[in-house]
């Protein structure tokens, strides 16, 4: 991973289907630690993931795209996966798979997020297991 994307909490982009933008925002504010900042656009509500140094991503109101089908997106974690896996659970998500290692490219825990039963399933990483 560069030294960009361990500093800050980041994939390429990504847009991250939800149904309740309030929520979503305050659940990934809380796990990864970042400023979600709410945006309008004309008529279209979305909550961008924090990146003033490099890609980030947003939260869109699709309720129709919300679910495990979508692609499997690494979030940055770095040096705190531990309490980001906590805090994806304290805040409304599931943890699917538990922090473990994969291998040479660090560790990572796979979450449900807060979207419910029908929840997108985000992978939160760190090149170390605390």
């Amino acid at each position: 991973m560069s030294e960009l994307n361990i500093t800050h909490t980041r994939a390429v982009w990504i847009d991250i289907p939800v149904k309740d933008l309030d929520r979503a925002k305050d659940f990934y504010a809380k796990t990864l630690n970042i400023e979600v900042l709410i945006e309008q656009f004309g008529d279209i509500r979305f909550g961008v993931l924090e990146h003033d140094e490099g890609n980030g991503g947003c939260l869109v109101i699709q309720p129709e795209n919300v679910g495990h089908q979508g692609p499997l997106v690494y979030l940055n974690a770095n040096s705190r996966i531990q309490e980001a896996t906590k805090q994806a659970e304290e805040n409304g998500g599931k943890i699917l798979e538990p922090i473990h290692s994969i291998g040479p490219h660090g560790f990572r825990s796979i979450i449900e997020d807060s979207e419910g039963s029908e929840g997108n399933r985000v992978a939160l990483h760190s090149e170390t297991d605390s």
